[in-house]
């Protein structure tokens, strides 16, 4: 298991507090979304834009502050990101419609954007590149476990005091960050400014950083994509019940943390990319045996559980050497980096979701087919594309 040194346990806790924040802005939400055109007027159609609203914003805020890090003091910006996305949840509690409110969850999803950029480059800063990999695999499995625990409370929130509850607590949360980020910036490392020109278009152009990139968003892209679409074939079409999906869900965590544990450890015994390798041929040989247990005709929520696992893993080994990689595969660039890299999570997931929902309804098979193309194409794009050259 993957140890933070003292003297660094209160920065990582705040970098890691200010991620976990983000992310429950969706899960958070969650259980009150049935409840809201009741509360404030619309339709169940128009209440899922709450959530896609603010993935939206989200995708725009990471790009915007991967720019904004290029440049200025990241340790103020995470600041200033942490106190604007505290002023929005707050606003949103007091929304006076569902369209009001749609609006305002853009803003929120792209205020709160700025730690997830920072992360990565700030991390590697604070430990080094030898630790970060072990550092990441941490950051990763407390994240991992928001998604898992966030509905939770906002179903104990939402029955106590309704629907604002979820915001009222994200707005406390971004203000104590944000005060205690301004309190304790100078014990955050400061990233120097970019010393490459060309930004974005750079990354996108670069072999190199795109393999890293795009290997990793196939892995967590299909991961997600089957996750998605799991619910309705379990309910729906295999007859089974949501609680074969949260066994499902609970499961891969548990594997996903050990195995994001053991990264850092197994990036140093055995090399980075031959784990990056691993973690990809793991992911993809879990679509493949989940569409050959499909063709056969298999339906035992069990079954597909067992196989589900085989993405956790893989995502577990890779993801932690995988995204440092990819960071120091932008040159110094390191928020543009970062913030490429989940966009293109953001858009792997969104197109894999939206390629397989017209045919969701006819089972595991079709689901389990545009998960296995998403995580082969990750291996295809890891022997394709060039590696960097000397191991860092």
């Amino acid at each position: 298991m993957t140890t933070t040194p003292s003297r660094h346990v209160g920065t990582f806790l705040l970098i890691v507090s200010g991620t976990v924040i983000g992310i429950a802005g969706t899960d958070l939400i969650l259980p009150a979304v049935p409840g809201l055109p009741a509360a404030l007027g619309g339709d169940l159609p128009r209440a899922q834009l709450v959530l896609a609203s603010f993935t939206a914003g989200a995708a725009a805020g990471l790009l915007f502050f991967g720019e904004l890090g290029a440049r200025f003091d990241q340790r103020r910006l995470l600041a200033v990101s942490l106190l604007a996305y505290g002023s929005i949840s707050l606003i949103c509690s007091f929304s006076p419609s569902l369209d009001a409110l749609i609006a305002l969850r853009f803003l929120q999803g792209a205020s709160g954007a700025a730690a997830a950029v920072f992360a990565p480059g700030l991390l590697r800063l604070l430990y080094g590149d030898g630790r970060a990999v072990g550092a990441l695999g941490l950051l990763g499995s407390i994240e991992s476990l928001v998604p898992a625990l966030a509905p939770l409370v906002g179903l104990w929130l939402l029955g106590l005091w309704g629907w604002r509850a979820s915001f009222d607590v994200l707005a406390a949360l971004g203000f104590a960050l944000a005060a205690i980020t301004l309190l304790r910036h100078h014990h955050l490392p400061r990233p120097a400014a970019s010393r490459n020109g060309g930004g974005y278009l750079r990354l996108l152009s670069d072999p190199v950083f795109m393999r890293y990139a795009l290997s990793h968003a196939c892995t967590l892209g299909a991961l997600l994509v089957f996750v998605f679409g799991a619910p309705t074939v379990f309910t729906v079409v295999m007859g089974g019940g949501i609680a074969d999906f949260i066994t499902m869900q609970m499961s891969g965590i548990a594997c996903f943390v050990v195995a994001s544990n053991l990264a850092g450890t197994c990036a140093r015994r055995f090399g980075a990319e031959p784990m990056i390798l691993l973690g990809n041929v793991i992911s993809a040989a879990g679509g493949v045996a989940m569409l050959g247990y499909a063709l056969a005709g298999g339906t035992d929520p069990l079954g597909v559980t067992a196989i589900f696992l085989l993405f956790n893993i893989g995502l577990g080994l890779r993801g932690p050497p995988g995204f440092h990689r990819a960071v120091v595969a932008s040159r110094g660039d390191d928020a543009r980096g970062a913030a490429l890299v989940i966009v293109a999570i953001l858009l792997v997931t969104s197109l894999g979701t939206a390629s397989v929902a017209p045919f969701i309804e006819r089972g595991l098979v079709p689901l389990s087919a545009g998960a296995a193309l998403i995580a082969v194409s990750g291996v295809l794009l890891l022997l394709l594309l060039p590696p960097l050259k000397h191991e860092s």
